[in-house]
């Protein structure tokens, strides 16, 4: 017997049952997908899928060298040339503009788009942080003003409504302002953390000169006072920005949704500016943030495209669903209505042209391969989870009935005419 090979460290199947370290089954995973169907359509954003594997050039000019996802967690490889070097996606945003720029898709009209799919980070494995994860992305392209901000934020609201999740989470928000004054913010930062060089830890040294914002996110708790004190970007901002944050607030106040101001909320990625925020939760362990998003005015420029506003979010499905699963009110339902059994000579031929029928007529259906005892085919219906039961045995067969059997209601059990079974399931379906 050869040896067994393993998954990837990090990497999850998604199975029909609960594993033991991943406890989001694939028919749960499929009734969150359905659920971001209606949902995206309700706000009518259209769909964009793009390839896994980007040049990685593309990270390095959106997301930004110096940070954290490019320079140490990016899954990057050579082309079988030799000559140009690839990467897999690690975010969805810079990939949905890459599409879009490629494609002249803002020359007709602003875009509303979103995605969802496999991302890829390689990072330390933690509960609901993987290396292969997988994100919805909202992006509202070509759109510059605050109402927009508002609308996407609505849109999360929206949704954990929807799963039952509102309770547990807290919204944060920010405002980054533009490219001049978080320049002269970072001046003064850096002026005022380096009085406390000897004090930071290695991370927030490396951060130092290449990415100060994240200093202020750290989660070091040696380091909180030092944070605390440090100047605040929003002391930076001007007239136009500090109107464009306070209009994003008093949007969110009109309908109805609370938020805290963080003015350590930075986001890990370089592209963000004036509105940023979060979804977070205790629900979850250190890992406390569940949705993030802000705008990135300049990177479709900064991609070859034309300028053009931009304001986008992405969240964790795999920390979406774990919260959901335990707070939540997503239910999962992949057991068939009707489980098919049979037992004599040319059952079997029988019974699938009878699920052949209830499958047109809209009917799940599940059928008994094989041959067993009629007792065994009932459990076997009964771990399926189906409703119905339909038996045929050779008394039916020979008189041309069927038997229908209510698994879980109040129906019990009854044997008709073959030619009513469509219009008998409809009728106890109701």
């Amino acid at each position: 017997m050869g040896q067994k090979i393993q998954s990837v460290k990090g990497m999850n199947d998604l199975l029909p049952v609960e594993q033991k370290d991943f406890k989001i089954t694939a028919a749960y995973w499929q009734a969150f997908e359905n659920l971001i169907q209606n949902w995206t359509k309700r706000f009518a954003y259209q769909q964009i899928r793009t390839p896994i594997v980007e040049q990685t050039g593309l990270f390095v000019r959106s997301i930004g060298e110096e940070t954290d996802v490019v320079g140490k967690e990016m899954y990057t490889f050579s082309d079988s040339n030799d000559t140009l070097s690839l990467s897999l996606r690690p975010e969805g945003t810079a990939s949905c503009l890459r599409a879009v720029v490629e494609h002249s898709l803002l020359h007709a009209a602003p875009q509303k788009l979103w995605y969802m799919g496999p991302m890829f980070r390689r990072e330390r494995p933690q509960k609901g942080r993987y290396r292969q994860f997988h994100q919805v992305g909202i992006e509202a392209l070509g759109f510059a003003e605050a109402d927009v901000d508002a609308e996407i934020i609505a849109m999360c609201a929206d949704l954990w409504k929807e799963l039952g999740i509102t309770d547990y989470l807290t919204l944060e928000i920010n405002s980054l302002g533009n490219k001049e004054e978080r320049a002269a913010h970072r001046s003064a930062l850096v002026d005022y953390l380096s009085g406390f060089y000897e004090q930071l830890d290695e991370d927030c040294q490396r951060r130092l000169h290449t990415n100060p914002l994240r200093v202020l996110d750290t989660k070091n708790p040696a380091l909180q006072d030092i944070v605390n004190q440090a100047p605040r970007l929003i002391d930076y901002l001007g007239e136009e920005s500090l109107q464009h944050y306070q209009t994003v607030k008093n949007f969110l106040t009109g309908l109805g949704i609370d938020f805290v101001e963080n003015p350590r909320l930075v986001r890990g990625l370089d592209y963000y500016n004036h509105t940023v925020f979060e979804w977070t939760t205790d629900k979850l362990g250190a890992q406390a943030t569940v949705c993030g998003g802000g705008r990135y005015d300049g990177l479709i420029e900064e991609l070859g495209g034309k300028p053009a506003p931009s304001i986008g979010f992405a969240m964790g499905i795999e920390r979406l669903l774990l919260l959901v699963r335990d707070y939540g009110c997503l239910k999962a339902n992949n057991a068939p209505d009707v489980f098919v059994m049979q037992q004599g000579e040319g059952g079997a031929l029988v019974a699938m042209r009878y699920a052949t029928q209830l499958r047109q007529a809209g009917f799940n259906v599940a059928q008994f391969s094989g041959s067993a005892k009629l007792k065994n085919q009932f459990k076997r219906a009964d771990d399926s989870g189906a409703r119905f039961a339909l038996i045929i045995a050779e008394s039916e067969m020979e008189n041309n009935q069927i038997t229908l059997k209510d698994l879980r209601g109040e129906n019990g059990q009854i044997t008709i005419a073959a030619s009513e079974l469509i219009s008998q399931l409809n009728t106890w379906s109701k």
